[in-house]
């Protein structure tokens, strides 16, 4: 059984950082590819980046290019979202996802199991 679990959400003031965490249960398949999504209040969710299972296939949300990083720790199976410099805009719940085909990794859609989510508030 594939079970996702966020951490690292909170309040923060505009310019901080956060890290993002994302454990993966044992029964999630070897080679997963994972993604991150937000969603604001009373906005749609939306793309914020993505990795292959190996980490050399990285995508970003063009909001959030050179503020956050990606990576994973397939060891732990487990994947980060080092979020710098953040904006009133990066509000919102952040969920992980994990997508078996990695064909189109911004679409939310192709994603096959989610996380609760975390919620992280950028104050001004």
């Amino acid at each position: 059984q594939v079970q996702l679990v966020e951490s690292g959400g909170g309040l923060v003031q505009v310019g901080g950082s956060l890290r993002l965490s994302c454990a993966a249960s044992d029964g999630t398949p070897k080679k997963h590819n994972m993604g991150w999504f937000r969603q604001a209040p009373g906005k749609d969710s939306e793309f914020v980046a993505a990795a292959n299972w190996r980490g050399d296939r990285l995508y970003y949300a063009d909001s959030v290019k050179g503020r956050f990083i990606i990576s994973r720790d397939n060891a732990a199976n487990t994947v980060h979202l080092q979020m710098d410099n953040l904006k009133v805009d990066d509000t919102g719940v952040y969920r992980c996802a994990v997508d078996l085909e990695f064909i189109r990794p911004t679409v939310r859609s192709e994603y096959d199991y989610w996380g609760q989510g975390t919620q992280v508030t950028v104050s001004s």
